[in-house]
């Protein structure tokens, strides 16, 4: 799902940061922008972090990312690397979240124009299309969820039940491949953005997951659930269009066969309803493709989508899965009406009052609303920017307030840079929200 707002002028400060901030520390991600020539090649670093500490706030110093590669993709579960914000962590993350708005930018969202609900572009046009320019990276592969939901032939294409929510894309660019430490496989899935994916996200309660629960715990009295509308997206197919778990197993079992003499990764990143997908498929290919695959999930604003069942079967698995999670977005702490952790429990209760009745908590576990928080996180925090002109729905779930965050953010103990604004908006080669 994503709400999206338009800004006249984005991220503008509703008051004026302090003439000598706590955090005098810049960052400028370098990319080629939008309306640069097309097929121009933009530098094989996507990001050039320049830093300027001031007294209070000492960021970490860069490190080559060939070397650290598994460390930003949890291999040692991003130990010390969140808080303060490591600067290669931050630089894959944005990288990241840039593939997951190009989806947004390639997806045609208006029910008026012919090819509603299908790609704009072409897949070897996609990505600079989008505007994500020079990545070295290449679209093999278009993907489709579909819907389980019936509609009537009158509702037309608002009723068409498979629409285009992101692509497979293949690091091919030899430079890029040898910055990055191996090849890498992206795997990039938009947020809600037709009326049936709407009518899937509130069928929120959880149903039995079909697919990878050889992982049980012996003795495990409850078993892996999944929201029902997101396995319903994923699993779902037509005559003609394969279901969206399909897609991804037939593709990546391609591609590792193709690589399978190369240090080989894959990143399955997503917003919102996309975060949600990005870790049922991490779940799917690991029990799938029997590979020594090193597999991690970046995922924005991402909803709940299992129980701690699930969660345990992930974890298991070895499946890497970073969350970045605005805690003023609303859209994060949906589904379910509380989790089974006991420090979320805690978190839980400070909003939604001091005691849960028994019966309450009785009646959410029979109607199956238990969800558990999945993965690590990174929580940041719109609060702590003084450049976002209001604080509500849309503008805390937007993607790009996501990646302005993740720009700003330093450590807990200082919160924010207040120059990130300017250089990520001038820097990046993100488009405006549409």
């Amino acid at each position: 799902m994503r709400l999206c707002t338009k800004w006249i002028q984005p991220f503008s400060p509703t008051a004026n940061p302090p003439l000598e901030p706590a955090c005098r520390w810049r960052c400028a991600v370098s990319m080629k922008t939008a309306q640069q020539t097309r097929g121009t090649r933009a530098s094989s670093k996507w990001e050039r972090l320049v830093i300027d500490s001031g007294e209070g706030c000492q960021p970490r110093s860069l490190s080559q990312l060939d070397k650290r590669w598994m460390e930003y993709h949890g291999s040692k579960n991003w130990e010390g690397l969140l808080d303060p914000l490591d600067d290669g962590l931050r630089g894959e993350i944005i990288r990241y979240g840039s593939f997951v708005e190009a989806a947004y930018q390639c997806f045609d969202s208006d029910p008026s124009s012919p090819s509603y609900g299908t790609c704009r572009y072409t897949k070897n046009s996609s990505l600079e299309r989008a505007g994500v320019h020079g990545s070295g990276y290449r679209v093999t592969k278009n993907l489709h969820a579909t819907s389980s939901i019936p509609m009537p032939h009158w509702t037309g294409q608002i009723g068409v039940r498979s629409s285009w929510i992101g692509f497979v894309a293949v690091c091919e660019d030899q430079n890029e491949i040898s910055r990055l430490g191996r090849r890498d496989v992206v795997i990039s899935l938009r947020g809600t953005g037709t009326c049936l994916e709407w009518l899937e996200n509130l069928r929120a309660t959880l149903t039995r997951c079909p697919f990878g629960n050889e992982n049980n715990m012996k003795g495990q009295n409850d078993e892996p659930m999944v929201e029902s509308g997101v396995l319903s997206l994923y699993t779902s197919s037509t005559s003609v269009c394969p279901s969206l778990q399909q897609s991804i197993a037939d593709e990546i079992l391609r591609i590792v066969q193709k690589y399978s003499n190369e240090p080989l990764s894959v990143t399955i990143t997503g917003h919102s309803l996309g975060a949600s997908l990005a870790i049922l498929a991490a779940y799917d290919i690991k029990t799938t493709i029997k590979h020594a695959l090193h597999l991690s999930v970046i995922s924005f604003g991402g909803p709940r989508v299992g129980n701690r069942s699930f969660r345990h079967n992930l974890e298991l698995q070895g499946t890497k899965i970073l969350r970045i999670v605005n805690s003023d977005d609303l859209i994060t702490k949906v589904p379910g009406f509380f989790v089974e952790d006991h420090d979320d429990m805690a978190q839980e209760q400070k909003a939604r009052g001091p005691h849960l009745h028994r019966w309450i908590r009785k009646h959410v576990n029979d109607n199956q609303w238990v969800y558990a928080n999945i993965g690590h996180e990174l929580r940041l925090s719109s609060r702590a920017s003084l450049q976002l002109n209001s604080i509500n729905v849309a503008t805390c779930h937007d993607l790009k307030t996501y990646l302005h965050l993740v720009n700003g953010f330093v450590s807990s103990t200082c919160p924010f840079r207040a120059s990130a604004r300017m250089m990520l908006n001038k820097a990046t080669a993100i488009p405006p929200t549409q």
